[in-house]
């Protein structure tokens, strides 16, 4: 999987399920104000990262994703590994 398509799979399934306009999901905005994440929702958005590349995202690496870019960055460096 190209980094491209993880940019387009990763934003267009954002947008749906957090009903934002993916014009706002630049590569250096953060990931929780943009999406107005409140801890329920950033649960939700792990799970569906998750459950969508079949990666693990530990809390200690949760905290490192900040930007959109660390986010497609993260499932980049991890999609095809199993745990």
């Amino acid at each position: 999987m190209t980094r491209e398509s993880i940019i387009e799979q990763v934003n267009a399934i954002l947008a749906e399920e957090f009903e934002i306009d993916q014009d706002l999901f630049t590569p250096d905005a953060n990931v929780k104000e943009t999406l107005s994440l409140d801890s329920l929702s950033l649960v939700d958005l792990v799970a569906i990262i998750q459950h969508t590349y079949k990666i693990k995202i530990p809390v200690t690496d949760l905290q490192k994703i900040q930007t959109f870019n660390n986010l497609y960055d993260y499932i980049e460096s991890h999609f095809g590994q199993s745990e």
